[in-house]
């Protein structure tokens, strides 16, 4: 069986979010959609990370041709549940000239005298760039909520404003892939275990993951309102189950490559004679 044969179901059908999704019956150790076993998904990612890699210099080319679509991801989840795996090992994969990569963590003094949006629109991907966010502008309606740093009156609506302004970078051009990796807490609980036991892994590990983790039923919660709010057919929510991380990226490489096949970007078309740039290139000598 070819490696590809193993995706049963578009994984964008299988994790996107519905009107019947419920966050507290995901199964965080399943592998939705995808019919074989590790070795077999480990043998796939690379190959299809080469035809993901061919698609984004198309749509790279196609941006520095004046070309005005962008691929926005956004990756969400507590600590540990693999956003860096993702970006390393998904992101990867392709040329880093057309990766924007971004990543927001708390507001510095500058940008906590702004709306909260002002520094996540000036780290949007230009055209032709697949843009990353590790964390966004959905932390303002996660970390703000679950620590009460404002009250519900001014989070509240955000999630109304998120969703006319993500309305707004599709309209421009902007295809929006959100990703949560949901990691269960048992195995956050194992994973940051291994930062500690781990000197190799002490520089990852933050005493405030700790309070975080603490801090699990309301962050839970709070996810639940996201998906529940947030997710339109404009930029709609796709939930990993990010337990085993090899199926994690594998989902998002797949999530990733599909969305790139729809937007088909092509080559551009040379703007000058190709033959008398032969011929001029001919007649400056010896070519091997």
């Amino acid at each position: 069986m070819a490696a590809k044969d193993h995706w049963k179901a578009d994984p964008r059908d299988v994790l996107r979010v519905g009107t019947d999704f419920d966050l507290a019956a995901l199964d965080r150790d399943s592998a939705p959609g995808w019919s074989g076993d590790k070795a077999d998904g480990e043998a796939y990612l690379p190959e299809r990370g080469d035809e993901m890699s061919d698609l984004q210099e198309k749509l790279f080319a196609e941006g520095r041709e004046g070309g005005a679509r962008s691929v926005l991801l956004v990756l969400q989840g507590l600590d540990t549940a693999g956003k860096g795996g993702i970006v390393r090992h998904v992101l990867g994969m392709v040329d880093p000239q057309g990766v924007a990569l971004a990543s927001f963590g708390v507001p510095t003094e500058e940008e906590r005298a702004h709306h909260y949006l002002w520094r996540i629109e000036k780290r949007l991907p230009p055209p032709g760039r697949i843009g990353v966010f590790d964390r966004s502008h959905y932390e303002d309606v996660l970390v703000v909520r679950v620590d009460s740093l404002v009250p519900e009156s001014v989070w509240r609506p955000r999630y109304e404003e998120i969703n006319a302004w993500e309305k707004k970078l599709v309209e421009g051009g902007t295809t929006i892939i959100k990703v949560a990796l949901m990691v269960s807490y048992e195995e956050q609980g194992e994973r940051l275990m291994e930062r500690l036991e781990r000197p190799d892994k002490h520089w990852k590990f933050n005493p405030g993951d700790i309070d975080t983790r603490s801090k699990w039923p309301a962050f839970q919660e709070a996810y639940a309102d996201v998906f529940r709010l947030t997710s339109t057919e404009h930029a709609p929510w796709y939930v990993v189950p990010a337990d085993k991380k090899w199926y994690a990226r594998l989902a998002v490489t797949e999530i990733l490559a599909r969305t790139l096949e729809d937007l088909d970007p092509q080559w551009p078309v040379a703007d000058f004679d190709v033959e008398e740039m032969k011929k001029a290139l001919l007649a400056t000598g010896e070519t091997s």
